[in-house]
């Protein structure tokens, strides 16, 4: 394969700061490997998962099945319970979706199911230690100690013997706000900005588009470099509107997602989100997500087939984007519009072989 580090004259002038900007054998490799990596055949493809919440939970607990070279980059605008509580007193990152994300990389092992289990577990207390995740505080304890996002949250995944990498989409805490039509329901015409992540995940009315605050706001360059790195790119499932699109709204992270020689999945949620996404189709998701982020190419839009009602109309948003749609059955077989891990495991995996460039990995 040839390798990408050449490229740097050629990327955007901000991510070319950033790659430069990564220190050596901070990506958890050695850093005499950080420059040029010709693959071997029979090598891991290399996967970068974006989201947050139980949805890139879900994704990471299928990818990490098929490669043991995944790397999770994780929204930071999460305002609510423990997260927002940290937040608020500290100023620190919502640790939230980052813990999530760790524990849904632990293995199978009793090692790794038992940790998965200590991190997610809250404390019951009539005190301020009330809901509180144990993950939650062992992260920002860490993060104070270190004084690196980066280096805390590798340290955790050391501890836990995750099956990956997890980092922050940016190292500042970040507002959501969204504009809601008809969020008051006395005024269905009614646009109003709506702030938060935990109040847009369940507000009334009809999303119009999100934003961050900053608007600006710095992406991690570890993510930046993962992303340009990547054979692979799968964004969602998740909360749209505050889990997934807010990664189209880190500039760089934009910019990266654009320029990769990684191909990219966008993997539907089964179904809408009561709230954010009340009503809305596959190809509605689709839709929105192209609106903000109008110059960001797909290669597979995976879908579960029986969530799909009408093929054509997703079909038709998907090739607008440049994508391909892949039906597979996906949910859990209790009928709980939630993935299954191995069926979401067989499908990726499906994918990398079928639209790969480069492969078989296995």
């Amino acid at each position: 394969m040839t390798p990408r580090t050449p490229r740097l004259s050629r990327l955007p002038p901000r991510l070319s700061r950033l790659r430069r900007a990564v220190p050596e054998g901070r990506a958890g490799r050695p850093a005499d490997v950080r420059g040029a990596r010709p693959r071997r055949r029979g090598a891991q493809p290399k996967v970068v998962a974006l989201g947050g919440g139980m949805g890139l939970s879900a994704s990471l607990a299928a990818l990490r099945r098929i490669t043991g070279d995944l790397t999770a980059v994780v929204t930071v605008a999460d305002d609510g319970g423990s997260s927002g509580r940290l937040r608020d007193e500290l100023g620190v990152l919502p640790p939230g979706d980052l813990r999530k994300a760790l524990a849904a990389l632990c293995g199978d092992d009793d090692w790794g199911q038992t940790w998965a289990r200590v991190i997610q577990h809250r404390f019951q207390s009539q005190g301020d230690l009330h809901e509180h995740a144990v993950g939650n505080l062992l992260i920002v304890a860490l993060w104070e100690q270190l004084g690196d996002h980066v280096q805390a949250l590798d340290l955790v995944g050391r501890l836990l013997g995750a099956h990956g990498r997890v980092l922050p989409m940016s190292a500042v805490p970040l507002e959501l706000q969204a504009l809601v039509k008809g969020h008051d329901p006395e005024r269905p015409e009614k646009v109003d900005t709506v702030r938060g992540q935990a109040t847009v995940a369940l507000t009334p009315g009809e999303v119009q588009s999100v934003h961050l605050v900053p608007n600006d706001p710095p992406a991690v360059p570890e993510a930046v470099e993962a992303v340009l790195d990547a054979d692979w790119v799968v964004l969602g499932p998740g909360s749209w509107f505050s889990s997934v699109i807010p990664h189209l709204l880190v500039p760089e992270l934009l910019d990266a997602l654009i320029e990769t020689k990684a191909r990219r999945v966008l993997s539907l949620n089964l179904a809408p989100q009561p709230g954010e996404t009340e009503g809305f189709s596959p190809q509605r998701h689709v839709e929105v997500l192209g609106r903000h982020a109008p110059k960001l190419a797909l290669d597979v839009v995976l879908a579960d087939e029986a969530t799909v009602p009408d093929r054509d109309s997703l079909t038709d948003a998907a090739e607008r984007l440049g994508a391909a749609v892949e039906l597979a059955p996906v949910a859990r077989p209790d009928g709980s519009p939630r993935h299954d891990p191995e069926l979401l495991a067989a499908a990726y995996d499906r994918i990398f072989r079928m639209h790969g460039r480069i492969g078989p990995w296995r």
